[in-house]
């Protein structure tokens, strides 16, 4: 059985990029794994101010969501993130959580298998290659783990609108290979 942390970055309703993160979990849990879905719908995370006294004391100066979600991801075998994409890059609040995790940096972590999920109102095959990228970079941070898989599903724009697409059952058959 491994830990799965499923970080769902859309704020809105209804949100499709959730969808897929819950078809993923819905396939992990299956599997019979741990699973966390954690939504940032509703969270408070500021952004990184650069002061890096996170390096230099394990902590963020902050007290907001943050801390708690990093335990998480550091206690996790498998990271999933999901993410709208918009104007062809990851959602700020992917980003902005990204940035603020930087005191997991010195940290030892546990995680070794990210996963992506990313969904858009552009249905070219190129649209999610920058938020693809800006996660890469996160992972290059982290030598023991790797890209294990990337679901994009185009096409969705409107709240829901995923539903009964193809990419909410090759979400969960994704979730169950982990």
């Amino acid at each position: 059985m491994k830990k799965v942390v499923i970080l769902s970055t859309s704020l809105r309703a209804g949100s499709n990029s959730h969808a897929l993160a819950e078809q993923f979990a819905e396939g992990a849990k299956s599997a019979g794994n741990e699973v966390e879905l954690i939504s940032l719908r509703g969270k408070e995370i500021k952004f990184c101010i650069g002061c890096l006294s996170c390096q230099r004391t394990g902590a963020c100066v902050f007290k907001d969501d943050v801390p708690a979600i990093m335990e998480l991801v550091l206690g996790a075998d498998v990271v999933c993130w999901a993410t709208p994409i918009y104007y062809y890059e990851m959602s700020g609040q992917m980003k902005t959580l990204i940035d603020r995790m930087n005191a997991m940096y010195p940290k030892d972590y546990k995680f070794r298998d990210i996963y992506l999920l990313t969904t858009a109102a552009e249905d070219e095959t190129f649209v999610p290659e920058r938020a693809v990228s800006g996660l890469l970079g996160w992972i290059d941070c982290y030598e023991k783990c790797s890209l294990k898989g990337h679901i994009f599903c185009g096409g969705v724009n409107s709240p829901n609108e995923i539903k009964g697409n193809s990419k909410l059952k090759e979400a969960y058959e994704l979730g169950r290979q982990v």
